[in-house]
């Protein structure tokens, strides 16, 4: 059981009786450290003290964002001689000399993340210093070069390097791109995103060298076109994720099909060029689990059918047509005849979506999460999605249509459910929120961000039953007081994030008094924005003339 608490609970244990002190100090407890949990508290003294006792026992340590840390703490990782995982993310004091120290004693290391760091080439030329080092991440580190890469190939190098994310490393060049390949051609996972400075050219003289790349991510690349996958077909890929572009063509679909035949994973997103021919190119594929092309506003109906249609549909696991707004009830009713393995669908601002479509997804016994927001759902369509109980993540924000009546429907068949964001649905009362607690009282994650007729009795329905409530967004609900604040305090001990913004009967006293163990609580009295669609008191302004 005390493998499962987080580090200060397990402190908390120790102090329960002797035998708990005991089995506290059982050396498989300590193999597996995280301080990311107490980041803001956490100082050199604790981690000096924990790792000089538990050294030989360390295998995993994270401190990501332990801003406060100094020479103290990263002398006493270098003692660490068997710790093969090392997480330094936003270490903000961590530079060149504390890895030189690292580089010296963690020689076992197989994973080093060293994101949004300062180290530069300095620290690159001790990476060879880490001879089994298989996984490695620079993500948004801006202090070194191209010719730091250099080093990744020289001496003992990284050749055994698996894994490298780049994201956001706008320094380097084509040059450095080349140097990655030299030095390290077995890499397999490659991760770039945030690349505004990312071109063709760049992946082309990477691919030259490593072509054992099986994944590749890059987010928000937006000078990448067709010629960065007709490099890629050298590389037999399983996983392609990229977003944000406006180069790429049906023909990078086209590719894919014809050259990556074990592809499994699919994320094309906001490529405003892909089109219902670039579905239908990779219909024949056969073993594709998830597809994303959210914001490809020129898919519609004859795209999707043609891919559920195709061989992995039955296969599919997780779809994402996110503001496809030419798709319809037909294709919903299609994904739901053919889909049989979908576990996960998105249909977020598909807006020709209705009950027609809707109902037909509640014949799905595989489907555990799906967001409908935006879509033109009612009471009638939530009824039918409820029916085989099995749904876990809810989303319906943005759906002007559902009442009270359609969340009791759908609450009192579902007993599984996790998470559910009702946000922006203005009909909905404290009624819906006592169908949401009583029925499901597993809930972990509740928005009610922009519903005006709420009160704090509605806080005090979740109190009262759910307890493993960790994130509550009641942003809007201007109606709630401290009231709802000290029913939180009492109820929910596992709340790390609440949000309360534009509730001006909620008090700064109040907010300092019941929300200081909590993680991240965000307050403010202001107004609601216009956008919200009521002003303080809840009214809807008349439309202009």
């Amino acid at each position: 059981v005390f493998r499962y608490v987080n580090l200060i609970d397990l402190a908390r244990c120790a102090q329960v009786s002797r035998m708990w002190m005991l089995l506290t100090q059982n050396s498989s407890l300590w193999s597996d450290i995280n301080f990311s949990l107490v980041k803001h508290k956490v100082q050199d003294q604790t981690v000096v003290n924990i790792l000089q006792k538990w050294r030989p026992y360390v295998l995993r340590l994270n401190l990501r964002g332990c801003y406060s840390l100094h020479w103290p703490s990263f002398k006493s990782i270098s003692e660490c001689k068997n710790l093969q995982d090392l997480n330094l993310s936003e270490c903000q004091e961590l530079n060149d000399e504390s890895m030189r120290l690292i580089s010296e004693g963690c020689r076992a290391l197989l994973y080093l993340n060293l994101s949004y760091t300062d180290i530069t080439n300095g620290t690159l030329r001790l990476l060879s210093s880490f001879p089994n080092l298989q996984y490695l991440s620079l993500a948004h580190c801006r202090k070194f070069t191209d010719k730091g890469l250099l080093y990744l190939g020289s001496g003992k190098g990284c050749h055994k390097l698996i894994y490298l994310d780049l994201s956001g490393c706008i320094q380097i060049s084509v040059d450095g791109f080349r140097n990655i390949a030299n030095g390290c051609s077995r890499i397999q996972d490659l991760l770039i995103n945030k690349m505004p400075t990312l071109t063709d050219r760049c992946i082309q003289v990477l691919v030259e060298k490593c072509q054992q790349i099986i994944s590749v991510v890059f987010l928000d690349s937006p000078h990448l076109s067709d010629t960065t996958f007709k490099a890629l077909a050298e590389c037999k890929l399983v996983k392609v994720s990229i977003e944000g572009n406006n180069q790429l063509t049906d023909l990078s679909f086209q590719l894919l099909s014809e050259c990556c035949p074990y592809i499994r994973h699919i994320h094309m997103a906001d490529c405003q060029k892909i089109t219902d021919a670039g579905l239908k190119m990779i219909s024949p594929l056969k073993h594709i689990l998830v597809l994303n092309v959210a914001d490809c506003i020129r898919i519609s109906d004859g795209g999707v059918r043609s891919f559920v249609q195709g061989s992995s549909g039955p296969k599919l696991r997780e779809l994402n047509l996110t503001n496809c707004i030419r798709v319809t009830d037909a294709s919903v009713t299609e994904i739901a005849q053919r889909c049989h393995g979908l576990t996960y669908l998105n249909l977020r601002h598909c807006e020709n979506v209705t009950d027609v479509g809707i109902e037909a997804l509640g014949n799905m016994s595989s489907l555990i999460s799906t967001d409908l927001s935006g879509t033109s759902i009612s009471d009638m369509g939530l009824r039918a999605l409820g029916r085989h109980g099995k749904i876990k993540e809810l989303s319906i924000s943005e759906c002007k249509n559902i009442s009270d009546t359609g969340i009791q429907e759908f609450c009192k068949g579902t007993k599984l459910l996790e998470y559910c964001h009702v946000s922006y649905c203005p009909q909905l009362t404290d009624e819906a929120v006592k169908a949401m607690a009583f029925h499901c009282p597993r809930l972990t994650s509740v928005s009610i961000v922009g519903c005006p007729k709420m009160t704090d009795t509605c806080i005090q329905y979740l109190a009262a039953a759910c307890h493993y409530l960790r994130f509550l967004d009641v942003s809007g609900c201007i109606h709630l007081t401290d009231k709802a604040l000290k029913s939180l305090w009492k109820g929910c001990k596992q709340l790390q994030i609440l949000k309360m913004l534009y509730c001006r009967n909620i008090t700064k006293q109040a907010v300092l008094k019941y929300t200081a163990q909590l993680e991240k609580p965000e307050h403010n009295d202001a107004d609601p924005p216009s956008w919200f669609g009521y002003d303080r008191d809840g009214n809807t302004p008349s439309p202009k003339n």
